[in-house]
């Protein structure tokens, strides 16, 4: 098969045609250039993207000249090639030659950018310090329950008066009521628009988010956006008089996409929003808003539960199948606008100005819609299939879907470990091989449609549910069904009136009242009984076997061929993740921030100590961490201890016990907790415990005499903490089994009060009471204890200073190792090998993840 074949008379005349360019080539003399074989092109563009793939491995970058020097080698062996065929006479070129020079090429290329963007990261001597900054508003601002979360482009700071580099994209918010213990007026934030430029005291830190097995990765999500720091807005009565109040210095012209969504969102919600209606046509209002300009955030979380559970959630965001959809309606009516002159026709034929412009449309309202990560890798693909198409040039289909994936990666490398670029390519490519010959089988009319929809829905979702398994543990059952009313519903109707609102205002209600109408329907569909499954995370092989095998049942092929596929999803259907051995247990420290969360497991049970915090409104480590992780490892809670009622403990047991219905709750809150609606606590008190697979629990404290007696003070909410002990089972020779102890927030009195009540304190593990506080961890307690590993759970450059200096020093002087949340991630210990301990971060460590600066650990924020 040739490389390409341009379109036209020439290329249908067939045999007719090589003939008269066999005659002519004999008359003109042969151009001493490389032969290229057809597959050469293909195997390079393949190579390029496994480029890409083996550099995004990397744990640490080298330096930026040595990935320009493979690039110059790279080009300079494709040139000294081409030069030596011109020597030489035609020569073949070996085909691994060219994957090789592309893959090179494509590694340095990815390595070069990271290696310049890395340059331009936050000093570590500048976090934690008080900026003055002055720069410009680069996206709409995010309102939040809290304040206020704005993108600026930073133009210019200072340090004490001397100017200092930071990174020229910071994420900041602007909270409402002061700041890190200032005393800050109880108003709002000052009304911010994108565009406008501000004068702000900041203090600032390195990207750093949570790092857990199968969780999201925020710093590479930053990466993405190109945001090198965020922070915090500082404003207070003593912070304006030392460093000068919050100023606006005049708006500009800079970021005009952004002013006009910011424009058009508050439009929306002024037509829309209105304290007087109910909570389902608010709700509709913020799909409507996100649909027009891509603020995901303007829908509620409840919605997004309802949109993933019916599979749905891609198409109430701006995805690859808007963009697609708009382009093809804006080259419909270009092409027939276009047609109705006909000095346009003969300066430019109507099908190329309907493809360029339908294109150059598709991009503008991806720009509009936030440019975000899927609106730039579909506009990357119509562009180049549309370059194709416009060139004469046609191609095979797999060698068209790899320029895509080759040109998508070549823009944004880090592509390649989002779960879009998957689902969307992968989705692409199914229908590309099964569509050959399909379009005859149906009949004509909207009845044929019909058919090819149902068709087309069907094989997406056959071949991308493994894809869906391996990506994120779960799979709606009801999405077949939810996407055929959904797609049509949302992509035919409820888009064009939200676009179209944005030139007739009206037009939104409309499009209101559709989004609850199709909320209606789903809300009903989520409500089925297995309406969603989820399945343990299976390994790579097992997932990637899985893949292979709804692809093959998709395809076009004998059902004999087909049910291969069926033996390939095998694997990851029934894949169980190992658990430790009866008499063992298994201790996983979550990175919640600053928080705490401890899943315990054993052979056959599991418990979850505490639940992590409540990060703002719509956020909490429920939903964001726990409920993912305990999804992904195939967990029923038998168990949820909550050690006390403050929020850093409790925050996400709401998310855990909604997705968790069986498991029964035990812990120190009091009897009016909102939780106890949610589900009954039995209180934690002294002299309680259980066995669990040889494995022994014991709770320790709080006694259960405290706070009796008449005129008895209710005691601290720290002192009422539930202290777990955890032993495993003894040994053949006599020897006890390895110790964790969990002990909450206890304070001094606590900790002296179980030392002298002689309670079994030893262990080889000890979570640290209170984060490493100052007022615990104390000197006869840690001396009871005498732990090997220490853990603190607390968030990178915390506001309380966790843990304090003097605490980390009264470990390490007893020799005891501390393992802290901010440099290792989420931490695994396993009662069997007890001097170990597992750093998530540590493990899959990449480039764009932070390294944590040892000073910085033991700094006050």
């Amino acid at each position: 098969m040739d490389q390409w074949a341009p379109e036209g008379p020439q290329h249908q005349q067939g045999g007719n045609t090589a003939a008269r360019v066999a005659t002519a080539s004999a008359r003109v003399p042969v151009a001493r250039v490389p032969v290229v074989r057809s597959w050469h092109l293909p195997m390079a563009l393949a190579a390029g993207v496994l480029g890409v793939a083996l550099q995004l491995q990397q744990p640490a970058l080298w330096p930026w000249p040595s990935y320009a020097g493979l690039m110059v080698g790279a080009l300079l062996a494709a040139g000294g090639l081409v030069w030596w065929a011109g020597v030489r006479g035609p020569r073949r070129w070996h085909c691994s030659g060219v994957a090789i020079l592309a893959a090179v090429l494509m590694y340095g290329l990815c390595g070069m950018r990271a290696a310049v963007f890395l340059e331009q990261s936050l000093a570590p001597a500048l976090e934690g310090r008080d900026l003055r900054v002055t720069g410009v508003v680069a996206a709409m601002p995010q309102p939040r329950e809290t304040g206020l979360r704005l993108r600026l482009e930073v133009e210019a700071a200072q340090l004490d008066g001397a100017t200092v580099r930071v990174p020229p994209l910071i994420d900041l918010t602007w909270y409402a009521g002061g700041l890190g213990g200032e005393a800050g007026a109880d108003s709002p934030p000052p009304a911010v628009r994108a565009g406008e430029r501000w004068r702000l005291t900041v203090r600032l830190k390195a990207p750093h988010g949570g790092r857990n097995p199968h969780g999201f990765d925020y710093e590479l999500w930053l990466w993405e956006q190109g945001v090198q720091a965020t922070g915090n807005v500082r404003t207070s009565a003593r912070l304006d008089a030392l460093h000068g109040p919050p100023e606006r210095l005049g708006a500009t012209w800079r970021h005009p996409v952004e002013q006009l969504r910011q424009r058009v969102r508050d439009a929306i919600v002024r037509t829309l929003v209105d304290p007087a209606q109910d909570a389902a046509r608010q709700r509709a209002a913020g799909v409507v808003a996100a649909l027009v300009t891509g603020d995901q955030r303007a829908i509620e979380r409840a919605d997004w539960d309802v949109f993933r559970a019916t599979g749905v959630a891609h198409l109430m965001s701006i995805s690859g199948l808007h963009i697609t959809l708009f382009a093809w309606l804006a080259a419909a009516l270009l092409d027939r606008a276009w047609r109705r002159s006909q000095r346009l026709c003969l300066a430019v034929p109507a099908p190329t100005a309907a493809l360029v412009g339908g294109v150059l449309l598709a991009a503008a309202y991806a720009l509009f819609s936030g440019w975000g990560v899927p609106a730039q890798r579909t506009v990357c693909m119509l562009a180049t299939v549309a370059l194709l198409r416009l060139s004469g040039r046609r191609w095979p289909w797999p060698q068209v879907w790899l320029l895509a994936c080759a040109v998508v990666l070549a823009v944004d490398p880090w592509a390649l470990l989002q779960p879009g670029f998957w689902l969307s390519f992968v989705a692409v490519a199914v229908l590309f091989a099964t569509d050959l010959g399909a379009a005859r089988a149906y009949p004509v009319g909207v009845t044929g449609r019909f058919y090819a929809l149902l068709r087309e829905q069907w094989v997406v979702t056959l071949a991308l549910t493994p894809l869906t398994l391996l990506l994120f543990g779960q799979v709606a059952l009801v999405g077949l069904l939810a996407n055929l009313v959904a797609i049509p519903w949302t992509t035919l109707v409820v888009t064009p009136l939200v676009l179209l609102g944005v030139l007739w205002a009206p037009l939104w209600q409309a499009a209101a009242w559709c989004v609850q109408a199709l909320s209606v329907l789903l809300q009903w569909l989520a409500a089925w009984p297995w309406a969603q499954v989820a399945l343990p995370m299976a390994p790579l092989w097992a997932g990637a076997a899985a893949v292979a095998g709804g692809v093959l049942l998709a395809l076009r092929l004998p059902w004999g061929v087909r049910a291969l596929g069926l033996a390939l999803l095998l694997p990851a259907l029934w894949w169980q993740p190992a658990r430790p051995q009866p008499g063992q247990f298994e201790l996983l420290a979550a990175d919640v921030g600053q928080g705490q969360a401890v899943l315990v497991r054993t052979a056959r049970h599991a418990l979850l100590y505490d639940a992590g915090p409540r990060y703002h409104q719509d956020s909490d480590a429920g939903e964001r961490v726990l409920v993912p992780l305990l999804r992904a490892l195939g967990e029923r809670l038998d168990l949820l201890v909550l050690s006390h009622r403050d929020t850093d403990h409790t925050g996400g047991a709401a998310a855990v016990l909604v997705q968790q219905p069986q498991a029964r709750v035990l812990g120190s809150i009091e009897a009016d907790h909102a939780l106890q609606a949610l589900r009954p606590a039995e209180p934690c008190l002294a002299g309680q415990h259980w066995n669990w697979d040889g494995v022994l629990f014991e709770v320790l404290h709080p006694p259960r005499d405290a706070g009796d007696g008449p005129g008895a003070r209710a005691p601290k909410s720290n002192a009422t903490s539930c202290v777990l002990r955890i032993a495993a089972a003894g040994t053949g020779d006599n020897t006890g089994g390895a110790v964790a102890l969990l002990v909450g927030d206890i304070e001094r009195a606590q900790e002296q009060a179980l030392v002298d009540n002689g309670a079994a304190l030893a262990a080889d593990l000890l979570l640290v009471p209170h984060h490493g506080s100052k007022s615990s961890s104390s000197a006869p307690f840690l001396d009871a204890v005498q732990p090997r590993t220490a853990l603190v759970q607390a968030g990178y450059r915390n506001r309380f200073g966790h843990p304090a200096p003097d605490v980390a020093a009264r470990y390490q002087q007893r020799g005891v190792l501390l393992v802290q949340s901010p440099p290792c991630g989420a931490a695994r210990w396993v009662s069997d090998t007890p001097l170990a301990v597992h750093c998530e971060r540590e493990a899959t460590r990449r480039y764009w993840h932070h390294r944590v600066p040892e000073a910085s650990l033991l700094q006050q924020p």
